[in-house]
């Protein structure tokens, strides 16, 4: 399993060589989806020196594109997807990561459920242009405390098996599952609808080896699920990212040679 990092391709320039197998970017700001051409080739020029792939992105939606509550605007919704999923094809960027607490929190004195549908529904507006332009829209289970919407692996699966389209898969994000004190049997339950996995230590989101999180029990779940070829450390450093991402990645790699 590869392993990469949440870095914008000029943050590479910092490290002397580069610790990881691939970067994760931020779509908001790499894509720029609602900003003009002339916005986004900046970082056509960036991406194409950059000394590593950037396959995936996070960041999805910004939060005032709503896609629950009664301010769901799924023309522009549309609009965004084209741009961004477009914009993806050109970089060679294939996994698009939905997280966005903000646009799929459910709104005070909103149902739940109806938000629930409304979520599928933004992922049944997505998927045909995201597979117009061969990417895949990920799925990422919030905890609990960061969104009221779509917190657990199953949850997540659910959303995925609703929306029925071989362009919309599962995230496990192993920080997200500490968080909520979830097991990793729901990994073992989805492993067929997982593409790509996030971790990072529960105590304060900190990077591996802070508090000696002991993740070889996510990641012998996370192994089952064969179409899942990464992993991206994402995580808030607790000091220079630069000196500690290599010590931090050589844990995790030492973690997954354990459950081999």
């Amino acid at each position: 399993m590869k392993l990469g990092l949440c870095l914008h391709p000029a943050d590479l320039v910092g490290f002397v060589s580069p610790p990881c197998d691939f970067i994760e970017g931020h779509i908001q700001d790499f894509l720029l989806p609602e900003q003009p051409p002339q916005a986004f080739s900046k970082h056509l020029e960036q991406i194409s020196i950059c000394p590593l792939a950037m396959p995936a992105a996070n960041c999805f939606l910004p939060a005032n594109l709503k896609v629950t509550g009664p301010a769901v605007d799924l023309e522009r919704l549309r609009n965004y997807g084209e741009t961004a999923f477009s914009r993806a094809k050109s970089i060679g960027l294939s996994i698009i990561v939905f997280g966005s607490a903000g646009a799929r929190m459910v709104p005070s004195g909103w149902s739940l459920a109806t938000g629930f549908e409304q979520y599928v529904q933004a992922l049944v507006a997505l998927a045909p242009i995201a597979q117009k332009y061969g990417v895949t829209i990920v799925v990422e289970p919030l905890n609990r405390v960061e969104c009221n919407l779509v917190n657990t692996v199953d949850e997540g699966a659910e959303a995925v098996r609703r929306t029925n389209h071989p362009n919309v898969m599962l995230l496990a994000d192993i920080f997200h599952m500490l968080r909520n004190g979830e097991s990793p049997d729901p990994i073992e339950r989805n492993a067929d609808l997982i593409v790509h996995a996030h971790i990072a230590e529960n105590v304060d989101r900190a990077q591996p080896g802070v508090s000696g999180e002991d993740f070889r029990p996510y990641l012998r779940a996370l192994k089952k699920a064969t179409k899942c070829e990464r992993l991206t450390l994402e995580c808030v450093w607790t000091g220079d990212k630069y000196e500690q991402a290599a010590p931090a990645l050589a844990i995790l790699r030492k973690q997954l040679e354990a459950v081999a």
